[in-house]
């Protein structure tokens, strides 16, 4: 079933600019208030304290529009800023199925803005379809692996160099012969490099949905950023965002921004 909303026409845009969460039985205008009907109880619109509450039921605030400067150019749109006096959470979609989250607490207020990198809203961990989308880096191959369960170690030798940016809470993939087809090892726990001791290790968990240790010792070992730190962006021709705020009191929102770059594959 879709969902109903109640509707209002505006004389100076003449248009429907607002939908409403909630359905009234009647509805009426006296004395410069609006008033309605709901279970037989007579309401008074704009008086409540508490914003986003009708009927005594709980709601919250959206907003939906879209960038779309250059319509024929592809490309990635990196940021969202808010001029807003608070953040608000925000889901964003391109024409290509490239989709991006900023939840509210990603959020950093600046010069009085409120400013965030785009995260992939991709499934955690990535699917197969999603490889292409997401930033898949190579280590390099294992030279064995022990433990099992949520203390599976992965070990290399002590030549591979492991690298900064691969960091805990990164999901760690393995591949065999042709290592065409990586498949989820589990979530990084711990990451040991002390080469005068001959250390040179990650610890995953391996107990995660669809995680398995590696089927042969020297796996080529892959691993791919966590949706929080990871902001690579959205690639597309346009970007619809929606704003979603859950505040109960009255919260202002000016414009919206984002940086955005030509794509140039």
């Amino acid at each position: 079933m879709a969902q109903e909303f109640t509707l209002t026409y505006s004389e100076t845009s003449k248009g429907w600019p607002s939908f409403y969460s909630y359905i009234p039985e009647f509805m009426m205008g006296m004395n410069n208030f609006y008033y309605s009907f709901s279970g037989g109880n007579l309401h008074q619109h704009n008086t409540n304290i508490v914003r986003n509450n009708y009927y005594g039921v709980q709601s919250f605030s959206s907003i939906t529009s879209v960038f779309n400067e250059e319509p024929l150019t592809n490309k990635v749109f990196k940021t969202l800023n808010l001029e807003s006096d608070a953040a608000w959470r925000s889901v964003l979609t391109t024409d290509i199925g490239n989709n991006g989250l900023v939840d509210a607490a990603w959020f950093e207020k600046k010069e009085g803005d409120w400013f965030a990198f785009i995260r992939s809203a991709s499934s955690s961990p990535a699917a197969l379809t999603e490889y292409a989308l997401r930033s898949m880096n190579g280590i390099a191959q294992s030279s064995s692996f022990t433990g099992t369960g949520v203390a599976t170690v992965i070990n290399f030798d002590a030549t591979v160099n492991i690298g900064d940016i691969v960091s805990t809470g990164d999901n760690l993939y393995s591949a065999i012969p042709p290592y065409t087809t990586p498949t989820l090892v589990g979530t990084i726990k711990n990451i040991e490099v002390d080469l005068s001791a001959n250390v040179n290790r990650i610890t995953v968990d391996a107990t995660v949905s669809g995680g398995a240790v590696p089927v042969t010792q020297d796996s080529f070992i892959l691993y791919i950023k966590n949706q929080e730190a990871e902001s690579h962006g959205v690639l597309g021709h346009y970007m619809e965002f929606t704003l979603q705020n859950n505040s109960t009191v009255a919260t202002e929102l000016f414009a919206v921004e984002s940086e955005v770059m030509k794509s140039n594959p």
